[in-house]
């Protein structure tokens, strides 16, 4: 008997023992954002979530660390347009987890064989859905339709990546770039277009400036004209005005004349002298051929005679008129 109980007792220590040696391999901790996928035998078992969880040594394992964090990838890949031109992109790819439920982790754990496939998974998806896009634009077009191609993306790229226990969080495309040919191309294009449009700016503004001009010419031949018309009035009256001084001149002169008794002609002769006299003084050393014969003043003394009696009738008639 009491080797029984020595047996039983040795077989506990050997328990108690094993176990004590197994615990260390028994307890681990889940890193917060991950969740621990256990398998028993190879075959799914549980999960676990952040902190101190436990297996069964040897019988269960830790099949995979699933992240339930933000992950990013960055993408390079080419795509073709529709009038033969090789387009490069850039682009940046944003993705987690869907949730952290049980379907979704074991889906994420057990889709693929490792991260690289679902990587890989990933880039050729994005890939053949840019370049579906891209086969059908020209390549001109293909810089204004930056936000066209990340729809596109989007809206293709999260049903499958819901498939995979995954959903999209961003999409980026970086950078779209041609053949260096291509883009001496664009830029001669642009280049030809930036002239042209300056020359037409250009044209506008020497139109601009030229009717300006024109329409400023105008006016100042228009303000000359109506000026140079003014003046001519002006210088009209003032010729009028002179004659009609003339003549109240002589009136006077003649009937003071006549009033003395003396001949009216005496005013006549007057006015001839005088204008001998002022035609040496302001000759300036012109020689002036002037007839100063008797017969020459008789002449001029009967014109002015004349322009006097001319002048007395159109007073006369002034007169009658205003009567």
């Amino acid at each position: 008997m009491d080797i029984i109980v020595g047996l039983v007792v040795l077989a506990a220590l050997a328990l108690l023992g094993l176990a004590v040696l197994s615990l260390p391999f028994s307890i681990f901790v889940v890193p917060q954002g991950t969740v621990a996928v256990i398998t028993t035998f190879g075959k799914y078992s549980r999960i676990s979530r952040p902190g101190l969880a436990y297996r069964i040594p040897i019988i269960q394992r830790i099949q995979s660390r699933v992240s339930v964090q933000n992950r990013s990838m960055e993408l390079s890949f080419q795509a073709i347009t529709q009038d033969q031109a090789n387009v490069y992109f850039k682009a940046m790819l944003l993705f987690a987890t869907a949730d952290d439920a049980e379907e979704t982790i074991k889906r994420v754990a057990f889709k693929f064989i490792d991260s690289q496939s679902l990587l890989t998974a990933l880039v050729r998806t994005v890939e053949a859905i840019t370049r579906g896009f891209v086969a059908t634009k020209k390549q001109s077009e293909i810089l204004g339709l930056r936000a066209e191609i990340v729809a596109e993306a989007k809206s293709n790229l999260d049903d499958t990546l819901a498939e995979w226990g995954y959903h999209l969080i961003d999409l980026q495309l970086n950078d779209i770039t041609f053949d260096e040919m291509i883009t001496t191309s664009m830029a001669k294009v642009v280049a030809s277009q930036n002239l042209q449009r300056a020359a037409e700016f250009e044209g506008q503004a020497l139109y601009i400036r030229r009717t300006k001009e024109a329409e400023a010419e105008g006016e100042a031949v228009k303000i000359e004209a109506k000026a140079e018309a003014e003046a001519a009035q002006r210088r009209g009256e003032g010729v009028r005005m002179f004659r009609q001084e003339v003549a109240a001149g002589l009136a006077d002169a003649t009937r003071t004349v006549n009033a003395a008794g003396a001949d009216e002609k005496l005013v006549l002769f007057a006015m001839w002298t005088e204008t001998i006299r002022d035609t040496v003084e302001r000759g300036k050393g012109n020689v002036i051929f002037l007839d100063g014969s008797v017969q020459g003043m008789e002449e001029s003394l009967k014109r002015l005679a004349a322009l006097q009696q001319i002048e007395a009738n159109r007073s006369s008639g002034n007169t009658s008129a205003q009567a």
